[in-house]
């Protein structure tokens, strides 16, 4: 499937916001930086999404997981937040981002762009950031956070979307997101990418990951191994896009829209 950016996103998030109204005390200049920052990173995605044009791969697994009046668990890595999150725009999704500085910019930036949001991360307030996702999938909505957020391991699948997935009995939903000309914060632990304008992006889509409500904590270890294989395998696809000739492009077509 080829898509512009621009094209009309889907379903509609009814009451974006933030759902967790307890994310970290910060001190009063930085609580006023933030509506500015994220005003800026809001125009900057108006003003370079749109021209963005989307490939996607594997999005038939999205179709078949709402078919069956499911919600999807959707995962990524924290490098590709920005592309992520102009894709999923105005589509009823909620996010977890963290409770810190960053991440409150994030979440203002998200809520301009129809996500609800809630703040939770590994190392503070994760258990009542995943509560207020189970009850969002109940609820109809999908969900998404980053696997490696907030601070990493850059590509080291956390047990996080497992646990949800177990307790809400809805698929993970791995995906890689990659732009054919951006920029990469090469200082950043995540390499975070901000794309071009008119770049190319390529979307690819893993098929979903089955949890089962009953499973211990060496079957919750053997799919957080296969979560991590999911992102490694979209990721070589997506970043090595670009680089492949037209009939490895079909080929790939093939294989992952099959």
């Amino acid at each position: 499937m080829t898509e512009l950016a621009k094209s009309p996103p889907g379903r509609e998030a009814q009451r974006p916001g933030a759902y967790d109204s307890r994310p970290k005390e910060l001190s009063l200049a930085r609580r006023a930086r933030i509506p500015i920052i994220s005003a800026a990173a809001y125009t900057f995605a108006r003003m370079v999404g749109p021209t963005l044009r989307y490939e996607v791969l594997g999005w038939q697994h999205i179709d078949r997981v709402h078919a069956r009046n499911r919600r999807c668990v959707y995962s990524f890595w924290h490098q590709t937040i920005f592309l992520a999150m102009w894709w999923w725009r105005h589509r009823g999704v909620t996010a977890m981002t963290s409770a810190n500085f960053d991440g409150q910019i994030l979440g203002s930036a998200l809520e301009r762009l129809g996500f609800a949001t809630t703040y939770g991360s590994s190392s503070r307030g994760g258990l009542r950031g995943l509560s207020v996702l189970a009850t969002q999938l109940g609820q109809g909505h999908d969900v998404a956070f980053a696997a490696d957020g907030p601070r990493g391991p850059r590509y080291l699948a956390k047990p996080g979307p497992i646990i949800l997935a177990r307790r809400s009995r809805c698929p993970i939903v791995a995906f890689h997101i990659f732009a054919q000309h951006s920029h990469t914060f090469e200082n950043a632990w995540d390499l975070f990418q901000l794309p071009r304008p008119f770049s190319r992006v390529v979307l690819v889509i893993a098929p979903p990951i089955e949890v089962p409500d009953e499973i211990g904590r060496e079957a919750v270890e053997r799919k957080q191994a296969d979560l991590q294989c999911s992102l490694e395998r979209a990721r070589e696809l997506a970043e090595s896009w670009f680089a492949l000739s037209p009939a490895e492009r079909q080929e790939q077509r093939t294989i992952w829209n099959s």
